[in-house]
């Protein structure tokens, strides 16, 4: 009977001991640690970039067609081929022309036979004239008939002229030295060049020089000049890295939805041929960068606690004097420290530089250095809060 006695007794002794605890825990006010995440002033490079998505291509691509309509007789390249300026790529069927030249060839006969028949009868008039037998308006009548069919035989050489060119058009020849990147014509396959020229070839001078035609939003592409350097990836290689250059910056936008963008095309090598027309690139342009500066993650700066009573206020710079002019804007960060013995954080005005997007440059930091703790984000907003659960803020 004792033992149980005692048992109970200790039982509630525990109890008793947990529950006074459990209650001093719960009423305890939280530590900064627990009420908020850290993050450390850090030195390092920091790199500000624009990113942007863009394709592939040769520098120079031609597309070449037809100037006469007909049927392909004859097609003497194929995809990937390299071919040389002026070298045969395909063949229209010449029967139609052949056969318009034939006709020309008559006409012109029959137009010289006329003309010398002309000359002919003009002589004799102007020899009747002469001896008085006929009047001068016939001989004008004889001249205007010879200029009439001398014209007709100027008029039908052009024409034959012309079909000798078209015919010279049937063979379709290359116009650069490059690569054939496209074909879309067959034998047998009928092309109309009445309206518009079609294309049957498209061929890239050389792959080793190829370009990124990429799309900047407005608000970046003010930072953005001629010759800035730049990396860009594609899919189908991975994380491997490739250098670009800004070539041009097209001042025609592109409004889609009222989203406004600007074509910025930037130059890149391809020595090894890795790099292929239409492959899609993730490119960042490199604005500007430090090599050694402190830094902290950009969310230090947008941090706000929501409980003014653990901020012990201003530190000892004002945000004029930190500032500091030039190029940096103001910001405040909380920093870790101790107010009359306990625990809090401390406004110290900053100026900020440049940003990566997770990082921003501190310009003018004051007394802060690499170590440091910034508050970027809140665990439990208030001490009255702590026992209701577990709650995140980050600004």
């Amino acid at each position: 009977m004792r033992r149980t006695k005692s048992i109970l007794l200790v039982l509630m002794l525990a109890a008793a001991a947990v529950f006074w605890w459990w209650n001093a825990d719960r009423h305890r006010p939280p530590t900064l640690d627990e009420r908020f995440r850290f993050a450390q002033v850090e030195r390092g490079p920091i790199e500000q970039t624009v990113a942007a998505t863009g394709t592939l291509k040769p520098v120079t691509l031609v597309n070449v067609g037809t100037q006469v309509s007909g049927t392909i007789r004859a097609v003497h390249v194929d995809f990937n081929q390299r071919v040389r300026a002026g070298q045969p790529l395909a063949e229209i069927d010449p029967a139609l022309i052949e056969a318009q030249l034939a006709q020309l060839d008559a006409n012109l006969h029959e137009a010289g036979t006329q003309l010398s028949l002309a000359r002919q009868r003009l002589a004799r008039t102007e020899e009747l004239v002469a001896r008085g037998f006929v009047s001068g308006a016939q001989r004008d009548d004889e001249r205007q008939a010879v200029e009439a069919a001398r014209a007709r035989t100027r008029a039908i050489q052009a024409q034959i002229d012309r079909e000798r060119t078209n015919l010279g058009y049937t063979v379709i020849r290359s116009p650069i030295d490059g690569v054939v990147i496209d074909r879309s014509v067959d034998v047998g396959q009928t092309v109309a060049a009445s309206f518009q020229t079609p294309q049957l070839f498209l061929i890239a001078r050389d792959l080793r020089d190829m370009q990124i035609d990429t799309l900047v939003a407005e608000a970046d592409i003010a930072s953005l000049k001629p010759g800035m350097p730049a990396n860009f990836r594609v899919d189908a290689l991975g994380d491997r890295t490739f250098r670009a250059t800004v070539r041009q910056l097209r001042l025609n936008p592109k409004i889609e939805q009222n989203v406004v963008t600007y074509n910025v095309v930037l130059s890149t090598r391809n020595d090894d041929g890795l790099l292929l027309p239409g492959m899609t690139a993730t490119v960042r342009i490199r604005v500007d960068g430090r090599a050694e500066v402190l830094k902290v993650p950009s969310t230090a700066l947008r941090f706000r606690p929501s409980d003014p009573a653990v901020v012990s206020g201003t530190g000892a710079r004002s945000p004029a004097q930190a500032a500091g002019g030039g190029e940096a804007s103001r910001a405040v960060l909380h920093v870790e420290s101790r107010a009359h013995g306990r625990p809090v954080l401390a406004r110290v005005p900053v100026a900020v530089g440049i940003s990566d997007g997770s990082h921003t440059e501190l310009v003018d930091a004051g007394e802060l250095g690499p170590g440091d703790r910034v508050a970027v984000g809140e665990i439990v907003p208030a001490a009255g809060e702590r026992a209701g659960g577990f709650r995140l803020r980050l600004f």
